[in-house]
């Protein structure tokens, strides 16, 4: 059977950028394996259950309810005892969140590494999860991203959300912006900002933009897989 891990955030993910892929992945007979850095409950970022945010209201108690009660959601394994040569596809949702753990993680970053630079395997990253490519580097200490054609969550619109001091309305400071990072390592950015959505493929390596690109990222890692 095909299977696919997704790591995510314990510090908040966005609903739409996790639950669209991990539920549709499901309904092709994926199976999935949810792991969070620590190995406790993902948290799911409240901004991402509004309805306007998620598309709806439909949209919001769906999403809600998945992340309320969907049993590889409730009870993940912890990042470090995964092992990316065992599944099919290692996906990454987006959130804030991410840019606290996920991103930070080595052994998430070992997870990406393996899954793209290795003999089989894909990955998805999405949003502000695309910002684990500024840091996660191959053998040789050459980063992952370096030349290769990425999307990801772009400066233009984390402007609209933090204040002159790079506060995000929840009085959390970000540390780093995805795109600055992204470039610095070497990636071929372009976030297709005049599109409504944006999905990359670059080998093994998918990317997609944010909460909208959600769908369209999943249909193109069943392309894929």
């Amino acid at each position: 059977m095909t299977s696919a891990l997704f790591v995510v955030s314990e510090e908040g993910y966005w609903a739409e950028e996790c639950i669209e892929p991990l539920t549709r992945l499901e309904d092709a007979g994926v199976e999935v394996t949810v792991a969070t850095p620590s190995g406790g409950k993902p948290v799911v970022d409240e901004r991402s259950l509004d309805p306007e945010a998620a598309g709806g209201e439909a949209a919001a108690e769906s999403y809600r309810e998945v992340a309320e009660t969907h049993p590889q959601l409730a009870d993940p394994i912890p990042v470090a005892d995964a092992d990316a040569d065992e599944y099919d596809a290692v996906v990454f949702p987006g959130g804030h969140g991410t840019v606290w753990d996920v991103n930070q993680d080595r052994h998430a970053r070992q997870l990406l590494l393996r899954a793209v630079a290795g003999d089989e395997g894909v990955a998805l990253v999405v949003c502000h999860a695309v910002g684990i490519l500024g840091f996660t580097r191959e053998a040789d200490g050459s980063p992952l991203v370096e030349g290769r054609s990425v999307t990801g969550f772009p400066n233009a619109w984390e402007e609209g959300l933090v204040d002159g001091t790079d506060v995000l309305p929840d009085g959390r400071k970000l540390p780093y912006w995805v795109e600055d990072e992204v470039k610095l390592a070497g990636g071929e950015w372009d976030a297709e900002l005049d599109a409504d959505v944006s999905v990359t493929v670059d080998g093994d390596l998918i990317t997609a933009r944010g909460p909208e690109s959600s769908v369209a990222a999943a249909e193109t890692l069943l392309e894929e897989l």
